[in-house]
């Protein structure tokens, strides 16, 4: 049995709940997404050709990792190379690379740097899929065989767990056993196993800490340590691809500030900070952590609009942070109005809709018999009908009152005690 990431891992992992994403490329120069090499059928030769064009004069990694800091995000989870196979820092075992830019520098490392001064860990995207190594899309043309593509994969992975401290989380994508294959995508597909216990071994013995997600949209393999949603709640699959069994494992959401990964010149369908909050919280009270995209520009920043979005949740978590941080599922059971979470013993109600003066919850626990507003303390009216003071019971009901001045925008969070 492939190992797993350690207790303190794992515990790091979901007491954090918070990330940051970063879709970053070849593919920003285009300014249509991080997937423009397939979508609009641009061949490799043609391709090539923006590694001459890459310099990304502004790029500031103090500057990323600070913003994510403003948000309240504990780690960054950043592409090492995406299916475009470019490699987005010094790797030995390939030239299609970012050092061999005009930009010349490895923001990988510079990443790795700034993640230490600021406290905030590092993570790592690795695309399994790749449209332009010869080992995975022409064999036949090149005379490889699929053990290359596995020998560079793996090695890079090394690289990855070796070159840049400790390592947060290693996030695979690209191989998805329940997506048809037709004539339009024939060349995604592998030529044989990623040999995942090797894989997975090989990160949980030189990075004991670090989780693995691998986004199959498919039950969790022996060796993954986390399951992984896109761009849904646990549960839900409105995109049509995620697996809606939730299997017990720690819960990462992945999701978009926007409509797309990498950055998108014309997309301006921008996330309001309610909505980021809302996530974050449902995410929370399911026992899962958000970990929310940034797409920068070719010039190297992420998009102001962006920065000012993360820095609102950040203010909100200023003020109701142990709400999300270090908890877990919240016992309470969710309605269409709030969800909740717990940390350790204590009960967080999150407010997300107002359809009264009121709030009424059912299922809560009958020694808590008080209500506060986590932000102040101030002390709220409470009444409590139905069901045994020393334990729950779904058809009690619970009605707090929150007077219209003192209620959050975002998200009011109430703690019961």
């Amino acid at each position: 049995m492939p190992r797993q990431a350690s207790s303190q891992g794992l515990t790091w992992f979901q007491d954090a709940r918070f990330g940051m994403f970063i879709h970053w490329g070849l593919y920003s120069i285009i300014g249509k997404q991080e997937w423009v090499m397939h979508t609009d059928r641009i061949p490799v030769p043609e391709y090539e050709k923006l590694v001459s064009q890459f310099n990304p004069v502004k790029f500031d990694a103090d500057a990323w990792v600070r913003t994510a800091a403003d948000a309240g995000q504990k780690y960054i989870i950043v592409t090492s190379r995406h299916h475009d196979g470019f490699s987005m820092y010094d790797t030995a075992l390939s030239d299609y690379k970012v050092t061999n830019t005009p930009f010349r520098r490895d923001p990988l490392a510079e990443l790795a740097e700034a993640c230490t001064r600021h406290g905030v860990k590092l993570g790592f995207y690795v695309s399994l899929l790749d449209w332009h190594h010869p080992a995975y899309r022409f064999r036949a043309e090149s005379g490889l065989a699929w053990e290359d593509y596995i020998a560079f994969l793996h090695g890079q992975v090394r690289e990855l767990c070796t070159q840049y401290g400790e390592v947060a989380a290693i996030w695979f994508d690209g191989d998805w056993p329940h997506s048809a294959l037709g004539e339009e995508n024939a060349y995604f597909a592998a030529g044989g196993s990623f040999e995942y216990d090797k894989l997975y071994d090989l990160i949980h013995e030189l990075q004991p800490d670090a989780v693995i997600e691998n986004n199959r949209h498919a039950e969790p393999l022996p060796g993954e340590d986390l399951q992984g949603f896109e761009q849904d709640l646990p549960g839900e699959n409105t995109t049509g691809f995620n697996e809606t069994t939730v299997y017990g494992l720690p819960i990462q959401v992945c999701m978009t500030i926007n409509d797309h990964w990498g950055w998108s010149r014309e997309d301006r369908n921008t996330k309001s900070a309610r909505r980021l909050v809302h996530v974050l919280a449902k995410s929370a009270a399911v026992g899962g952590n958000l970990l929310l995209n940034v797409g920068p520009t070719p010039e190297g920043e992420i998009p102001a609009l962006h920065q000012e979005r993360l820095r609102e949740v950040g203010r909100w978590l200023a003020r109701a942070g142990e709400s999300i941080y270090y908890t877990r599922a919240g016992v309470i059971p969710a309605a269409r109005e709030y969800v909740s979470t717990l940390r350790h013993d204590r009960h967080f109600i999150h407010v997300l809709d107002y359809v009264s003066d009121c709030v009424i919850l059912t299922g809560a626990p009958q020694h808590l018999q008080r209500a506060r507003l986590a932000a102040s303390n101030t002390e709220l009216e409470i009444e409590r009908e139905g069901a045994n003071f020393f334990v729950s019971d779904a058809n009690d009901r619970t009605t707090i009152y929150i007077p219209p001045e003192l209620r959050d925008p975002l998200d009011t969070v109430i703690e019961l005690f």
